[in-house]
C-alpha cells in the first residue's frame, strides 16, 4: 500500500469518527444535537412539552422521552400493513406516542388505548388532545384477565407496573379483562404491560384467531423462563409467525451475569407476532 493510500485510509477513519460525534438520529424528531444533550442530563420532576410534527408532546422523563421517539418514530418498531380503518388495541399506551404513530399512520382508525399510570394517563390525554384526534378511546385502566381492582406501583414511568402482593408502595386501579375487547378482527394488538403479559394472553389465547398482528414486549426473570416458553407455544398454536429482538440489552456477556443494574428483569424481548411471511 502507498504511503498516499495509507494517509487517505487515515483521513476517512478520522473523518467517520469525528462526524459519528456529532451525528444525530434525532434531528427528524425536531431534536437537534444541543437539544439532545440537554434531554440527555435534563431530571424528571415537572411536565414538559416537546414539538413533534407541529404539536406539542407533554412528557414528564426526558429519557423516556428519547427512547420513546427512537424506538417509536425513527427506527419504525410499529410500521406495518393494515387495513384502511383498523380496529387497534394499545396496552400499556404510556404517555401516547404509541398511539400517535399509529394515528399518523392510519388516521381512520379506531383505537382503544388503556394506560392505569396516574401521571402517565394525564400526559396521554392531553398529547391526545394536542394532537386533535378523533377515533381513540382512552381508558385509565389495566388490563387483566378479569374486570377487578389490582395493586398497581404508579412510577410515572414506562416502569409502572401490576403488583400482585399489596404493598405501601402501591395503589388500587381498575382493571378490565381484555378479552371482553377481542370481540371483533382486531387489525393490531400491543400489549406491553411491564410482566403480567403472560397472564393475560393467556385469558385471551381462545381469541387469537381474530387478531391480525400482535406486539408483544416480554419482561422476566430467569425464573421465569417457563412462562416465556408458554408465551411463545400460545403466539405459535393460534397460527402466528413471530419474530423477537431484544428489547434491552440487560445482559452484555450473559455467561457471566453481569447485569445492566437499571432493571430487575434478567429477559426483556419485543415478540412480533404476524400471519403471513412477507406483505
Amino acid at each position: 500500500m502507498s504511503n498516499s493510500s495509507f494517509l487517505k485510509n487515515i483521513g476517512n477513519g478520522i473523518r467517520k469518527k469525528v462526524n459519528g460525534i456529532f451525528e444525530n438520529p434525532y434531528k427528524e424528531v425536531n431534536v437537534n444535537w444541543f437539544k439532545l444533550k440537554y434531554y440527555k442530563h435534563l431530571p424528571p420532576g415537572k411536565i414538559r412539552a416537546h414539538n413533534l410534527y407541529g404539536h406539542s408532546l407533554y412528557f414528564y422523563s426526558a429519557t423516556e422521552l428519547l427512547h420513546g421517539l427512537k424506538e417509536i418514530f425513527i427506527e419504525n418498531i410499529y410500521l406495518q400493513h393494515l387495513s384502511s380503518s383498523p380496529y387497534i388495541l394499545d396496552c400499556g399506551a404510556n404517555i401516547g406516542m404509541s398511539v400517535i404513530y399509529l394515528k399518523r399512520c392510519f388516521p381512520d382508525a379506531t383505537v382503544i388505548a388503556f394506560e392505569p399510570d396516574e401521571t402517565n394517563f394525564d400526559l396521554l390525554s392531553k398529547n391526545i388532545q394536542s394532537f386533535g384526534y378523533s377515533g381513540v378511546e382512552l381508558r385509565k385502566e389495566a388490563v387483566w384477565k378479569e374486570n377487578t381492582t389490582l395493586h398497581f406501583s404508579n412510577e410515572s414511568s414506562m416502569g409502572s407496573k401490576v403488583e400482585l402482593d399489596n404493598t405501601s408502595n402501591t395503589t388500587e386501579v381498575a382493571a378490565t379483562r381484555l378479552k371482553d375487547f377481542i370481540n371483533k378482527k382486531v387489525d393490531f394488538l400491543k400489549i406491553d404491560i411491564e410482566g403480567a403479559e403472560n397472564v393475560v394472553l393467556a385469558d385471551i389465547a381462545p381469541q387469537l384467531h381474530l387478531v391480525e398482528n400482535m406486539f408483544l414486549e416480554y419482561h422476566g426473570t430467569f425464573d421465569q423462563n417457563k412462562e416465556l416458553v408458554q408465551m411463545i407455544n400460545t403466539v405459535s398454536d393460534a397460527g402466528f409467525n413471530f419474530y423477537i429482538k431484544e428489547a434491552a440489552p440487560i445482559y452484555p456477556t450473559p455467561f457471566k451475569r453481569e447485569k445492566n443494574p437499571n432493571t430487575s428483569y434478567d429477559v426483556q424481548l419485543n415478540i412480533f407476532c404476524f400471519r403471513d411471511k412477507v406483505k
